[in-house]
């Protein structure tokens, strides 16, 4: 049997089958139901798969994922198996580790919810500046960094002395001016001097990947020009930050936003136990007993 007609089978058996949620079945299999998969006394019918099959895929496309998962399904049941036959199980400790497992999932989905309504996601300037300052020494820089200029042209762009003219930016207007050959000529460029950017990253894949000592070369140079086979690459430096320096706010921004809304986060599903706790506390819902 082909490829495609494999899937369609698989496809049309889940179909009459109905929609049942997976449930495996110990025991012999039930009469007249289609069974996709065993392994010893656990059996998988296709009604198990229906709901798992995503609506309006093609055949092949379900009948694959089909496929996929009842390889799962076996090779699941065959640790479960194995593990059941080869260790010796505490059934109480068992069924205790389940029901703690079922306790905190519980208590994660209802926290999730809980901070989802009530968590602030927006950061003020302020907040950032304030953690910024309080937790520099947490942001020294583990690579080299830049604000400025880069253009990739081709070695046949046109009027490549103008590029060679603006780039150093030494008179009013020449910004402009590169940004407005860029956008024409270049096939790769970083316009946005105000931002700072990875210098390993903004020189790969060019010839300046290769200097030896970069930290050095950034010392003592403010803009280069190279080339390769194709290409000529110039580069207008305008600030740098290097290794193990501290990092400007700008470049760590998004980070501290992010530490900022986690902490709330944190905070948030603290304050949700202490309610909860002081709530019932107030109501007599429990009590402790001497001992």
């Amino acid at each position: 049997m082909g490829r495609i007609d494999k899937y369609f089978v698989i496809v049309v058996l889940l179909l009459v089958a109905g929609c049942d949620y997976f449930r495996p079945k110990s025991g012999s299999a039930a009469g007249g139901e289609q069974v996709v998969a065993r392994v010893h006394d656990q059996y998988l019918y296709a009604r198990d798969l229906s709901e798992l099959l995503p609506k309006g895929i093609n055949a092949e496309d379900s009948g694959r994922m089909a496929d996929r998962y009842i390889r799962s399904w076996v090779r699941k049941q065959l640790l479960i198996s194995e593990a059941a036959r080869k260790i010796e199980l505490d059934q109480q400790e068992l069924e205790r580790k389940v029901q703690d497992y079922r306790y905190s999932l519980m208590v994660y989905e209802y926290e999730k919810q809980y901070v989802s309504k009530h968590l602030e996601r927006a950061v003020s300037e302020e907040e950032v500046q304030q953690y910024y300052e309080s937790n520099k020494d947490n942001f020294q820089l583990k690579q080299n960094i830049i604000r400025g200029l880069f253009v990739k042209v081709p070695k046949n762009a046109p009027k490549i002395n103008n590029l060679r003219e603006f780039m150093p930016l030494q008179k009013p207007g020449d910004r402009e001016k590169v940004k407005s050959y860029a956008y024409r000529f270049a096939t790769d460029y970083m316009l946005d001097d105000g931002v700072w950017v990875n210098f390993d990253e903004l020189i790969m894949n060019t010839p300046l990947a290769g200097i030896p000592n970069k930290v050095q070369w950034l010392k003592n140079n403010k803009y280069a020009e190279t080339s390769d086979e194709e290409n000529v690459y110039f580069l207008k430096i305008q600030d740098y930050k290097i290794t193990d320096e501290i990092s400007p706010l700008e470049f760590v921004r998004d980070q501290i936003e992010t530490i900022i809304v986690s902490r709330r986060k944190t905070e948030l599903a603290a304050r949700l136990e202490e309610e909860i706790y002081e709530n019932a506390r107030k109501n007599n819902a429990f009590e402790v007993y001497e001992k």
